[in-house]
């Protein structure tokens, strides 16, 4: 064993390439691969596109530092906001790390509304991040043990429960922002209904609270639309994305809109390496390709296509609760703790990940094919059936 620290419960294997939308280990065995680095590789793997774009980069510069200008960063940003309709953004390095920066915004718009000590609602089984801010925000006491006291400023209520924030707006004077995923990645692929977003929105106008959008893991595409909130009509006031950002490159970004707009100023926030030149150029190449091949549509058809054949192949089985997701990103709910299923599938050549327990979660590449789709169903529906003993 190497010196790592003791993290993760890792597999055993080790890839040492890929290709499109399958990756090789040190064998040369191929998987396919149906998580995509946890809905980070969005275009696959070894994209011409990219890895072009990125040597190039780094031939040219790959970190200068934030006290100068960056030109990709200021196109980026520019991309982003035409296509969200967002006026601003900070660029970080993870989820974690720009959903600590809209915690901390909202901590700072409260203040200047007159608020000393705001506080913001968020969900139950939400996940924002491991940093000890987004920790006391995600709705899981399996990731929060140990690591008491957690930090305060934080409701929590059920997802997709209107009548909770109802009640915490008529009673608690210290609220200053809703934060909420459209859809719940690691909570089991919970979908927000479309109404309750735009009553979510309503009631941030009437309250004068900031409408704080985590799309970390649901953004950039996955769903169909460049962001899932989009389906609803609605823009927040703030928004979170990383994932799926940089198709591998590690980059975040908070953005703000309308009354969240100019509330961070110089000194108020900042990150050594976000929104480097290589980050960003991995960025706006990876929104380029998404629009030039039409990945978004595609998206939606082999995510159907994914949900159908699974359906067909597992119908009538016992202990299959439900086949549930928005393009690709897919969660099959078992009726039992189903950890295992993510060793055998591995076995099957076959890369997937097991969520909330019993939620085996499907997250492929936007690259994904029809091809890809159908042998999905053939390496996972065959250990699911047998591990259900039907």
């Amino acid at each position: 064993m190497s010196h790592l620290m003791n993290t993760y419960a890792r597999q055993s294997v080790a890839f040492v390439r890929g290709e499109g939308s399958h990756v090789f280990d040190e064998a040369g065995r191929r998987y396919l691969d149906a998580l995509a680095g946890i809905a980070v590789n969005t275009l696959g793997h070894g994209h011409p596109s990219l890895t072009k774009a990125l040597a190039e980069q780094v031939a040219r510069l790959m970190h200068v530092s934030n006290i100068y200008r960056v030109p990709e960063q200021e196109r980026l940003s520019d991309r982003l906001a035409a296509l969200s309709g967002m006026d601003e953004v900070f660029f970080c390095n993870s989820g974690c790390e720009a959903n600590e920066a809209a915690i901390k915004l909202a901590r700072m718009y409260g203040h200047q509304q007159g608020v000393d000590t705001p506080a913001i609602i968020v969900m139950e089984k939400a996940f924002h991040g491991r940093t000890l801010a987004t920790l006391s925000a995600t709705g899981n006491r399996k990731v929060q043990a140990g690591f008491e006291p957690l930090v305060s400023g934080f409701v929590r209520v059920p997802f997709d429960d209107l009548s909770a924030i109802e009640h915490v707006a008529a009673n608690n004077p210290n609220v200053v922002a809703v934060l909420f995923e459209p859809i719940q990645g690691e909570g089991g692929i919970n979908i927000a209904h479309d109404d309750y977003m735009r009553s979510l929105r309503r009631i941030c106008d009437e309250k004068g609270w900031l409408f704080m959008v985590d799309e970390v893991q649901c953004g950039i595409g996955r769903t169909g639309a460049w962001f899932a909130h989009q389906r609803a009509g609605i823009k927040p006031d703030v928004m979170t994305l990383a994932k799926g950002l940089g198709s591998g490159v590690p980059i975040g970004a908070c953005l703000a809109a309308g009354r969240a707009a100019g509330v961070f100023k110089p000194g108020n926030h900042g990150s050594t390496f976000g929104g480097n030149p290589l980050a960003c150029v991995a960025a706006l190449t990876t929104l380029e390709v998404i629009e030039r091949d039409g990945l978004m549509a595609r998206a939606v058809h082999v995510g159907d296509l994914i949900r159908k054949r699974m359906g067909e192949a597992l119908a009538g089985v016992a202990g299959v609760v439900d086949i549930r997701g928005d393009g690709l990103m897919i969660g099959i709910e078992l009726d039992r703790p189903c950890g295992e299923l993510v060793g055998q599938a591995l076995e099957a050549g076959l890369l997937i990940n097991v969520t909330n327990d019993n939620v085996v979660r499907l997250l492929p590449p936007l690259v994904f094919t029809d091809a890809d789709a159908e042998q999905l169903v053939a390496l996972l529906a065959p250990p699911i059936r047998d591990f259900l003993g039907a």
